[in-house]
């Protein structure tokens, strides 16, 4: 009885210190390096780099499971047209797996579905969104969306739903993902890519980075319920946890625009480049370059990549500021965080 009281305590014990040490795992920031197949992983308390996961070519675009057990990158390739996802593992550190989509060429915009057992992922080279299964790497559907090259994609809350941008048609399209068939598209602005919905479901904002507008739409019909200038290549859109405030990239004018989303009005912009600091080349010429943003839901703060100048921009959302700027690895765009 004594041994087995002995075996027992080690395995409650065992157990609880593993429930610690997951309850306990450190907030992080994920950033996608296009230039050197790399997802880095930063400590949110100080950018100190903790973890790096090897990726295929140019990851694009990075989707944490709603669990952050793990997370999804699409590899959009550069020189040779990219054709896989990477899977990474952010409990145990494991080897990043690889999913072969095989002739779905060019991945790029990706969500997690609210299951977290399935991802959707927009491929240029096919003109599909497609629906897969994250354990098992079984395309489970194909759906096909047309020219125009989708790009980024939105999912409803319910996951029933997803909106796709499309950058040379300046479409918007509505995807109903029960049935597996876009039934709308409809106009939105030049050169459309960032799309998010709000976190109720009742609007989807598109950024317009030709038109440097920003447009509001039905989330049924798309018809566009309002277009708020945003100047300089706006280029991502996300709003913040509570769904009060959306911010949008300005890539060129090197920019964090920040408005009301109920109100649509203006709120902040902060400022992203320095005068001091020499950027790389970018598909800007040489210049700061921000792509990516993610707004943490437990701080007041807001990330930015800084491609041209691999760095995060951290911003203090309370005072509008940039407050520090972290080390990255070449080319940051993708971003995610990975709540502790």
């Amino acid at each position: 009885m004594s041994a087995m009281r002995t075996w027992l305590s080690t395995v409650v014990l065992l157990g609880i210190m593993g429930a610690s040490s997951s309850a306990t795992r450190a907030a992080e920031l994920l950033v996608g390096n296009k230039s050197a197949d790399t997802v880095w992983r930063l400590s949110l308390r100080d950018g100190r780099r903790v973890g790096e996961f090897r990726t295929g070519e140019a990851p694009h675009e990075i989707a944490v499971a709603p669990d952050g057990r793990q997370a999804v990158v699409t590899n959009y390739g550069d020189a040779k047209t990219g054709s896989t996802l990477s899977v990474l593992d952010l409990v145990d550190g494991k080897p990043t797996r690889s999913i072969d989509l095989g002739q779905h060429g060019a991945p790029h915009g990706l969500r997690f579905l609210p299951d977290g057992r399935r991802v959707l992922v927009t491929t240029e080279a096919s003109a599909s969104v497609l629906i897969v299964d994250i354990a098992s790497g079984e395309i489970e559907r194909v759906i096909d969306v047309g020219a125009g090259t989708g790009h980024m994609i939105a999912v409803s809350p319910d996951g029933n739903v997803a909106w796709l941008t499309k950058i040379q048609a300046g479409t918007l399209s509505r995807i109903d993902l029960l049935a597996g068939v876009k039934t709308i598209e409809r106009p939105a602005g030049k050169g459309a890519e960032g799309v998010a919905v709000r976190p109720d479901g009742a609007e989807v904002w598109v950024t317009n980075r030709e038109d440097g507008t920003l447009t509001v739409h039905d989330p049924r019909t798309l018809a566009v319920k309002r277009r708020m200038s945003s100047k300089g290549f706006p280029i991502r859109v996300v709003f913040s946890p509570d769904g009060a405030l959306a911010y949008v990239t300005n890539a060129r004018a090197a920019t964090l625009a920040v408005f009301n989303a109920r109100s649509k009005v203006p709120v902040a912009s902060v400022p992203l480049s320095r005068d001091d600091v020499t950027y790389q080349p970018t598909m800007l010429g040489n210049a700061a370059l921000p792509i990516g943003v993610v707004v943490a839901a437990d701080r007041p703060r807001a990330y930015v990549a800084i491609s041209g100048g691999d760095r995060i921009a951290v911003i203090d959302t309370q005072r509008w500021q940039v407050i520090d700027y972290w080390v990255t690895g070449r080319e940051p765009d993708a971003l995610g965080i990975v709540a502790d």
